[in-house]
């Protein structure tokens, strides 16, 4: 089984691909969506700004093979703005849409903190989680955001506090997202990426 890494040009690619090369994980980069619409397992990261993602899934031409995958079961996992893009929209670009494949706004987190959400913080689980399966309640994990879902209708996996409770994980069938970075995150982000992978397999 091969991870397909969709590559709208974010920066931190190389770095999610060395995660999995660690655990021995076959992976490739792609931007062409006929390699999206084939693929076996998907992996979307994100860094930067909402609308610099959404536009270039546009104008690449991604978004509907990407969603066309999804929507046909293939094993789907966001990282950071990869979650926030699957909810109907964002405060951040309110004027471009989301994949709306969950029902949703990203907001901006409350200004009476430190902004951006920026480091380690622990996670506490809402439901059983395929994602979370053998990992330490009180591990903690890599966070490097402004903006998140503070209400995701019960697809939440996971919450975080940073200034409101925000979804630290969601699942949803095939539908796997986290807004920490587990390529950052140490042994538990490898433990969270080789769960992906085995519910991929």
């Amino acid at each position: 089984m091969k991870v397909t890494i969709t590559d709208y040009g974010a920066g931190n690619v190389p770095s999610v691909e060395r995660a999995l090369q660690r655990l021995g994980a076959e992976s490739e980069r792609t931007s062409s969506p006929e390699r999206i619409s084939k693929a076996e397992a998907l992996l979307l990261p994100g860094v930067g700004h909402y609308a610099a993602l959404v536009r270039a899934l546009d104008e690449k031409n991604m978004r509907a093979p990407l969603i066309g995958a999804i929507q046909r079961g293939v094993p789907f996992l966001g990282i950071c703005l990869g979650l926030q893009v699957l909810f109907d929209s964002s405060e951040e670009a309110p004027q471009l849409r989301g994949l709306q494949l969950l029902p949703g706004t990203v907001c901006a987190l409350p200004s009476t903190v430190k902004l951006p959400h920026m480091g380690w913080n622990q996670v506490a689980a809402t439901c059983t989680s395929r994602l979370l399966e053998g990992i330490d309640t009180s591990a903690y994990f890599y966070f490097a955001h402004s903006y998140a879902v503070l209400d995701s209708n019960g697809s939440s996996a996971a919450i975080c506090y940073h200034g409101a409770p925000f979804a630290a994980a969601v699942e949803k069938q095939n539908i796997f997202a986290v807004q920490f970075h587990p390529e950052k995150s140490g042994e538990a982000g490898a433990r969270l990426l080789r769960n992906f992978l085995r519910i991929s397999a």
